[in-house]
């Protein structure tokens, strides 16, 4: 077959991440921004950003700062060793996690079809895990989850008017229909713009305002090392995973 003859190699969608960073993370207590916690002497934020860097696929990471802390985040990444192959940026954010993701998929250049939204508060997550969600947006997927099924039972109930008051149950959903919600979240670029240009109101993650536009969310299997790190006892959990994965890696 001649050169000309020949079919045109596939291109393939080109993966950005943005790992909104803004926030203060009261439930760890006083002190500095959660991103920036130590775990296992190195700050969450470049663990998270190591994660996401450890995809092949990836050649972009977004981080954004705290609005008055850009600065001191940037300073932050180039004091850390951080693969070569991947391009890192960091911008300001906003008052909201909205906010700082619109303002981090702003800051996109063109040629990323595929963004994967991060919280930095997962420092674990494996790499099989990014690149088993970077792999159902390339699929056709417009919105991807990582999601682990529930071990509890859970129950909904109606609030108590007073905190820490007895709380009515009445409903119990049907555990084997419910999941636990990880990240990175994956998207069609043009569908996350579009959700975050016209879904306004309180959201919790990316992939409920791409529900609000009536596109499909999909999940993928999800792992238990990318849980979030919220409150002191989840940093005890992360400090021992990390130290196994030290001691059976050797890094």
């Amino acid at each position: 077959m001649s050169d000309e003859s020949r079919p045109a190699p596939a291109t393939v969608a080109r993966t950005a991440v943005v790992i909104p960073a803004a926030g203060r993370g009261v439930r760890l207590g006083p002190g500095a921004p959660k991103a920036l916690r130590a775990l296992g002497g190195t700050p969450m934020l470049i663990h998270a950003v190591r994660a996401m860097a450890a995809s092949r696929a990836v050649s972009l990471v977004v981080v954004v700062a705290p609005p008055d802390g850009a600065a001191e985040v940037k300073s932050l990444l180039d004091a850390h060793a951080l693969p070569d192959r991947t391009d890192f940026a960091v911008v300001p954010g906003g008052e909201t996690r909205q906010e700082s993701v619109r303002l981090g998929l702003e800051a996109l250049p063109p040629g990323y079809d595929i963004v994967l939204v991060h919280d930095a508060a997962r420092p674990l997550v494996p790499v099989d895990t990014v690149d088993g969600v970077i792999e159902a947006v390339r699929d056709g997927a417009v919105a991807v989850v990582p999601a682990l099924p529930l071990a509890d039972t859970v129950k909904q109930v109606e609030p108590a008017a007073v905190p820490g008051e007895p709380e009515p149950v009445v409903a119990t959903p049907e555990r084997a229909r419910l999941r636990a919600v990880q990240t990175p979240q994956g998207f069609d670029r043009d569908t996350l713009v579009r959700a975050h240009e016209t879904v306004t109101g309180d959201v919790t993650d990316d992939a409920s305002m791409v529900e609000r536009l009536g596109r499909t969310v999909v999940v993928v299997p999800g792992h238990e090392e990318a849980f979030k790190v919220t409150r002191p006892l989840d940093l005890v959990l992360a400090e021992a995973v990390l130290a196994r994965r030290r001691l059976n890696d050797g890094f």
